[in-house]
């Protein structure tokens, strides 16, 4: 893509999608480190960061299954992931283009671009930044998942060094401002505790599945 197509997006909005695709490029070197590091060929944690293109559900999979759970269940938990799409696709839907291109558009659709997309003042703004930070996440993610399992290969324990961590740490991050209302917080804190409650019980991968019971702990006042 040339760059004289971009340049309506001004040099802060590009600046800015260019960090936040660097950012993503330093959690897939952590994902790629945790994949091999748990004994998984270079080629899953590729294909995935390819063909799935999404890292929490990527991160979900290999977690579950490197912790012994059914890679059914891992599947299973990534499409509830990855159930945010859904409206997502709604809200960029005159943003992924038509007819063969929108497979694409719909592709690299994910946190970020839709951000970026939905919050440009012009319609014309909105599709070139949803396609650009698309599509840099699409080229920086499965680059740096190659560099983190090459990385991983001469780290002896990735925990030593709280790699393991980075992932969780950022989704943390994320979510700490929503906690803030009750809305949102009641139905987290209950899916945590039942999360917790019936590690013991079911096998891996289960736990984030029974986390969704949390979602009953708040009901609509009228």
């Amino acid at each position: 893509m040339q760059a004289r197509f971009f340049s309506p997006l001004g040099k802060d909005v590009v600046k800015a999608i260019f960090l936040v695709c660097l950012a993503d490029g330093l959690v897939g070197i952590s994902y790629g480190s945790l994949a091999v590091a748990g004994g998984f060929p270079l080629w899953v944690p590729l294909m995935l960061s390819i063909l799935v293109l999404a890292g929490a559900s990527e991160f979900l999979f290999i977690a579950i299954v490197g912790g012994g759970g059914s890679p059914f269940a891992a599947a299973a938990a990534g499409l509830l992931v990855n159930a945010r799409h859904l409206p997502f696709g709604i809200a960029v839907k005159d943003l992924v283009g038509s007819k063969s291109l929108s497979w694409l558009g719909c592709h690299i659709m994910n946190d970020e671009s839709v951000v970026f997309g939905i919050s440009q003042p012009t319609h014309e703004k909105r599709k070139k930044a949803y396609w650009l930070c698309g599509a840099g996440i699409a080229l920086f993610w499965p680059v740096s998942v190659i560099a983190g399992a090459y990385i991983g290969q001469f780290i002896p324990d990735i925990k030593a060094i709280g790699l393991d961590a980075v992932f969780p740490a950022i989704l943390l991050a994320l979510i700490f401002p929503a906690l803030r209302k009750r809305r949102t917080l009641i139905p987290a804190a209950s899916g945590a505790l039942i999360s917790v409650a019936v590690v013991p019980f079911v096998p891996a991968g289960m736990p984030v599945l029974f986390s969704l019971l949390g979602l009953l702990a708040w009901r609509n006042k009228k």
